[in-house]
């Protein structure tokens, strides 16, 4: 037991100086430690880039001056199935204020009305990718010819209000 560092601990059973002043709050370095973990984890488990992707599209939406429209009603959670129906269409209604925005997503595309009826601009956010551009008519109507691949938000501006839904899986 002659030689024995600071690293093996002392006689007594306690750690060696070394230790004790790595666990001391005051000394210890977490700037440090957080630095070491994020790059090990950026190594042993790096984050995909299209959920990177993903991540700094949702941020994007972070606008102050936009509404974010509730999901109140999804075929998927609130509808009764009927049986032997096959490829049924996703009904999906937002509201958001005043605004209430219905949407049928089949496997052809996604259609939907704007109640009060009102013209807007519609873009389809839809992960990584640019978002389709669709147009609300006079009477709230609006459709598009591609269905949604993956999770995915609309983004309508009518007048002078931005209104965001909340984001879906297709």
């Amino acid at each position: 037991m002659g030689d024995m560092d600071d690293r093996d601990g002392g006689p007594d059973g306690t750690a060696g100086r070394a230790d004790a002043a790595a666990f001391d709050d005051e000394e210890f370095d977490h700037g440090a430690l957080e630095e070491e973990l994020r790059e090990a984890a950026a190594i042993l488990d790096p984050v995909p880039a299209e959920l990177r992707q993903l991540a700094v599209e949702a941020y994007a939406l972070h606008d102050l001056d936009a509404q974010i429209a509730e999901l109140t009603f999804d075929s998927l959670v609130d509808a009764i199935p009927v049986r032997g129906a096959v490829d049924v269409p996703r009904m999906l209604t937002f509201h958001s204020g005043g605004l209430t925005v219905d949407v049928e997503v089949t496997t052809h595309g996604l259609m939907g009305q704007l109640l009060p009826p009102q013209p807007a601009a519609i873009e389809v956010l839809d992960g990584p990718r640019s978002g389709a551009a669709l147009t609300a008519d006079d009477m709230g109507r609006f459709a598009g010819d591609a269905p949604p691949a993956g999770p995915f938000a609309l983004r309508l501006r009518t007048g002078g209000e931005v209104v965001v839904t909340e984001w879906l899986r297709a």
